[in-house]
C-alpha cells in the first residue's frame, strides 16, 4: 500500500517539478531583501484606545497619529514600486546613521518613541494645568561617532560623568568642555540592567572637546490624574508626539477640542510643548486623506511641503501649521 502511495507521489512530483521550482523561486524572491525599503502612504492610529487618563473626559471626534508604511525591499515589491503611485524606493543607508544597522536604528527609534510619550504627558499636563513633577531624567546613548575612543555601547544609560549625575545633554556637554584633548572621562553606566564603569577619551572637533556621544532623554515623573499611552512593538519614532499630547490634553479638560471632527496629524513634541519637524509628510498626508480626515495638523517646518502635496493631488482637507502644543489647541478651538 505504502509503495503504491509513494509511487503516486513520485509520479506527481515528476510531472509537476517545474511548478514547484517556480514556486520556490517566487518565495525566495519575496523573502530575499535588497538594501532598500519602500515608503508608501500610511494611515492613522486612532488614539481613543491608546491614550488613557484616569476619570478623563470623552472625545466626540477622532484624534489620530499619521504614519508612513514601510515595505520590505524584496525584488517583487521593488518592481511594483515602478507601477504603483506614491511607492518610493529609499536606500537603507538613508534611513540609518554611519556604521549603524537597521535593527539598531529601530531600537533607537523605540527609545525616541518613549521620549515622545513622556514629553506628550508632561507637556499636556503642564498646558492643562494638572499636577505633574519630573523625578528623574534618564540619558540613553543613541549615537557613537566613528572617531570616538570609548567602551560605551549603544543603549547604555549614563548614570554619572566624573562622579556627577547626568540629567541632560547640556550637562554632559558642560562637563566635557572642562576637559583637554586626550583627557580620559570616567563614566558610570547601566548596561543590560547591570551597573558598571566605562571611559571615553576627549578629542577636538573644530577646537571644541568631544567624546563622540549623543544621548536621548526619557523621563520618570509622577502625575495626577494617572495617564498612560500604549504603543505596539512595531511602532517606532517620535513623530506621534504632538497628537498624543493633544489626545491627552483633550481628556484632561472639559472642552472637546475635536468638535466632533476627524483630525489626523504629525509632529514631534518636547516637554515644553514645542512641535518639531518630521519626515515623510507626503505619505502621511496621503494616508490621512485616504482615512477621510477633515483636518491635518502639520509642523510649521513641513507645512510648505504639505501644501504642495495638497495642491498637486487636489485634496479637500484643511491643513493647520503649528509650532507649539498651545497653538495647536488654539487652532482646534477655532474649528
Amino acid at each position: 500500500m505504502w509503495k503504491k502511495i509513494g509511487g503516486k507521489i513520485k509520479t506527481f512530483l515528476k510531472e509537476n517539478y517545474k511548478f514547484f521550482i517556480l514556486l520556490i523561486l517566487i518565495v525566495a524572491l519575496f523573502q530575499y531583501e535588497l538594501p532598500f525599503k519602500i515608503y508608501s502612504p500610511g494611515g492613522m492610529v486612532n488614539l481613543e484606545n491608546r491614550v488613557t487618563v484616569e476619570n478623563g473626559y470623552k472625545t466626540e471626534g477622532e484624534l489620530g497619529m499619521a504614519y508612513v508604511s514601510m515595505i520590505r525591499g524584496s525584488v517583487p515589491f521593488l518592481l511594483l514600486s515602478y507601477i504603483i503611485p506614491d511607492w518610493d524606493i529609499v536606500p537603507v543607508s538613508e534611513l540609518t546613521m554611519e556604521n549603524e544597522t537597521f535593527d539598531e536604528r529601530f531600537q533607537i527609534d523605540r527609545i525616541s518613541t518613549q521620549q515622545s510619550i513622556d514629553a506628550a504627558i508632561i507637556s499636556s499636563f503642564q498646558l492643562a494645568k494638572k499636577d505633574i513633577s519630573i523625578k528623574q531624567e534618564v540619558p540613553h546613548v543613541t549615537y557613537l561617532d566613528e572617531s570616538s575612543k570609548t567602551d560605551l555601547k549603544l543603549f547604555d544609560i549614563i548614570l554619572s560623568v566624573d562622579g556627577q549625575t547626568i540629567k541632560s545633554m547640556d550637562e554632559l556637554r558642560k562637563i566635557i568642555e572642562t576637559h583637554q584633548e586626550k583627557d580620559i572621562v570616567s563614566l558610570h553606566i547601566l548596561r543590560d540592567e547591570k551597573e558598571m564603569d566605562a571611559t571615553a577619551e576627549v578629542y577636538l572637533v573644530e577646537g571644541a572637546p568631544k567624546i563622540g556621544v549623543a544621548i536621548t532623554i526619557t523621563y520618570q515623573y509622577e502625575e495626577s490624574p494617572k495617564a498612560s499611552i500604549k504603543t505596539k512593538e512595531s511602532e517606532s519614532g517620535p513623530s506621534g508626539g504632538l497628537m498624543m499630547a493633544l489626545s491627552l490634553y483633550n481628556s484632561l479638560v472639559e472642552e472637546d477640542i475635536t468638535k466632533g471632527k476627524k483630525i489626523i496629524g504629525t509632529g514631534t513634541i518636547d516637554i515644553n510643548g514645542k512641535v518639531g519637524e518630521i519626515g515623510g509628510v507626503r505619505y502621511k498626508l496621503i494616508g490621512a486623506v485616504q482615512k477621510k480626515a477633515e483636518v491635518f495638523l502639520v509642523p510649521e517646518g513641513n507645512y510648505e511641503e504639505a501644501v504642495k502635496v495638497k495642491n498637486e493631488k487636489g485634496y479637500d482637507i484643511r491643513l493647520i501649521s503649528v509650532s507649539t502644543l498651545k497653538q495647536a489647541v488654539e487652532e482646534l478651538q477655532k474649528l
